[in-house]
């Protein structure tokens, strides 16, 4: 049994300022579009921390600083597995800016249920938010997604 597999490797950063409002970014993708954090995959030779302090600048405009690893999410993609770094952090500076991926804003977690999230996000806000979380495991039931948290 070959115990090695082919994995996509990315990111979501959760940033979130002094009056504990989180950014995010309404996504343009059609494959994946809605508002999630910003993010984005990490580039071969890249570190992980590197790679969030990147991506949020190229979709926000924002210098990260500090960015902590708080969770992962992972899937199983055709030959292999998707895996997500989720990391956050509440140091940055900057001037916020939209990219090409999307609009990016600040709003709180109350404000949330009224955009059009991207697929899993209240699940994914969990994983951020919780120490007694840390993975999102999305497996295939019979033709249906099904989330576990552990």
């Amino acid at each position: 049994m070959d115990r090695t597999e082919r994995v996509e490797l990315t990111m979501l950063v959760m940033v979130t300022d002094k009056q504990g409002r989180m950014l995010v970014q309404d996504r343009l993708d059609p494959d994946w579009g809605g508002v999630c954090f910003p993010g984005g995959h990490i580039e071969p030779g890249e570190s992980i921390v590197r790679a969030a302090v990147r991506e949020v600048w190229e979709e926000t405009g924002l210098t990260i600083e500090n960015p902590r690893l708080c969770g992962v999410k992972q899937f199983p993609i055709e030959n292999g597995r998707y895996l997500v770094f989720l990391l956050k952090t509440d140091r940055f500076s900057g001037t916020l800016q939209d990219s090409k991926e999307g609009h990016v804003f600040w709003v709180t977690e109350a404000e949330l249920p009224s955009y059009r999230l991207s697929g899993h996000m209240e699940e994914l806000l969990r994983v951020f938010q919780s120490d007694d979380l840390s993975e999102m495991f999305l497996q295939k039931e019979q033709e249906q997604w099904k989330v576990k948290l552990f």
